[in-house]
Order: C-alpha cells, then structure tokens, then sequence
C-alpha cells in the first residue's frame, strides 16, 4: 500500500468521527448566534446579528482534522467577529476577535448567554481601546 492510498484510508475511516464533531460545533455556534440574538434580555432581540458558518481561515488541511476548530464570523451590527470552536476533552473550547478565549463544559441556556454577554463586552472594549481581561478563560 502507498502512503497515497495510506492517507486516503485513514482519512475514510475517521470520516464520521469528524463529521459527527463537524455537526457538534456548528450546532454550538448557531446556538451560541441565537444566544447573542436575546442577550439583551426577554422581549428585546438584537435584530443585528447574523452568522455566516466558513471554513477556519486558520486551518491548512481540509476536511477540518478530528479537533480542529470550526468556524463563523458573526455580525454585531456594525462590526464582525470572527469565533472559532472546537471540541476538546468533552468540552467545547474556542476564541473569539482579539484575544478572547473561552471554555464551556455544559451549554445550557444560561451558560451561552453568559458567553455572548461576555463577547458583546469584550468587543465593545476592544473598539474602545480597553485592555481585555483573559483571566476569565473558563465560564462554567
């Protein structure tokens, strides 16, 4: 067997795995979009916020390796962020815009729209020239 035909193997027989992680963590950021969407509380949706799911502009192999990250850039009205996530130790795990990093190991209701919370503030502090505080890498 060639080494060709050694990676193309390899590739087939991790394919579900991947595209079981692959649906794991596009499910979490279109659930982390709806999150950002009522992160002002009950009765006041943020109407301008969407989500375009795309490839990890970071990664260099495709399909996306079993643990990489996944990725969506999320329109905040005026601005972007680009989050990227991925599964790791049970746990989803992922950054988002200039430095912001977080770790869920539960994704209930209450833990995404603390994250959102957490993004919203993050970027409005980045635009404003404020320093972020990366000490709050793990919210649950």
């Amino acid at each position: 067997m060639s080494e060709f035909d050694e990676l193309q193997g390899i590739i087939q027989r991790h394919a579900e795995r991947r595209q079981a992680e692959a649906r794991a963590c596009e499910t979490f950021l279109h659930a982390l979009y709806h999150a950002l969407r009522s992160a002002s509380g009950p009765g006041l949706p943020l109407n301008n916020v969407t989500l375009d799911v795309v490839p990890d502009p970071l990664h260099r192999l495709r399909p996306t390796p079993t643990g990489g990250f996944h990725a969506a850039w999320l329109r905040l009205g005026l601005c972007e962020v680009l989050v990227r996530v991925r599964r790791y130790d049970g746990a989803f795990q992922g950054e988002y815009g200039d430095g912001g990093v977080f770790r869920l190991d539960t994704t209930g209701e209450d833990d995404l729209l603390a994250l959102a919370r957490r993004i919203l503030k993050d970027v409005a502090a980045t635009y404003a020239g404020e320093p972020l505080d990366h000490t709050l890498s793990r919210l649950n």
